[in-house]
């Protein structure tokens, strides 16, 4: 089927911003690849760890507990609660997803922020699904590329933190945050989940302050649905 000069125009516009996207995310790609050698996971475990996790947020947890010292079992745990908004972004772009199933599965690897955003937001169906592959795969290619540059650029600096890479990641968190405290209980609940983890920091394993933290924003998630 030949498209028209305006359907062509409007698929360049939206590739634009994909791949611009896909330039900032993987600013954080890059601290993340630092700070994971940093903390001991190796160049192929980040990246394996990006590429097939691929979501920024659960991987910070994973690598934050981590590097507190904490336990696996807590660091997966943290990251699969981080993760649990992935299943109300799969309902909201199944209609965009490719129809046959081998195509739909690798589709669906792309389900971030990012991608959901851009092709819930576009006007119809179509340039929906056009605006969530592109940017899913220009998220995809430059968080990954970025967290083999981040990892390869720990060992080349005496200590990531001297770069400040280690500020990304609470700006990340805000970063995902920030959507949220427009709501009406939100500025509250967050700032119970900031005391409960202050709170538990001296006193509970790694990881635990984060993840009871965490299950007061299920409090947001709750007043978003109703």
């Amino acid at each position: 089927m030949v498209r028209s000069r305006p359907q062509i125009q409007a698929t360049d516009k939206v590739a634009g911003r994909a791949v611009a996207i896909g330039v900032a995310t993987g600013v954080y790609g890059l601290s993340f690849g630092a700070l994971a050698t940093a903390a001991g996971v190796s160049t192929a475990k980040a990246v394996a760890l990006s590429a097939l996790v691929f979501t920024g947020a659960t991987q910070i947890a994973v690598i934050g507990v981590i590097a507190g010292g904490g336990g696996m079992v807590s660091a997966v745990a943290n990251g699969l609660v981080v993760a649990m908004r992935h299943l109300a972004y799969g309902v909201a772009v199944s209609p965009l997803l490719p129809d046959r199933r081998p195509a739909r599965l690798l589709a669906a690897h792309v389900i971030i922020d990012e991608s959901t955003a851009m092709g819930t937001g576009a006007p119809t169906r179509d340039e929906g699904r056009r605006a969530f592959l592109l940017t899913g795969a220009s998220v995809f290619v430059f968080w990954n590329l970025a967290t083999f540059a981040g990892a390869e650029l720990s060992r080349a600096v005496a200590s990531p933190h001297a770069l400040g890479l280690d500020a990304m990641f609470p700006a990340a968190f805000l970063a995902l945050l920030a959507p949220q405290l427009r709501q009406r209980r939100a500025p509250a609940v967050a700032a119970a989940g900031a005391l409960i983890a202050t709170l538990l920091i001296p006193v509970a394993p790694a990881g635990i302050p984060v993840l009871a933290s965490v299950a007061a924003l299920v409090l947001v998630l709750r007043e978003r649905a109703s």
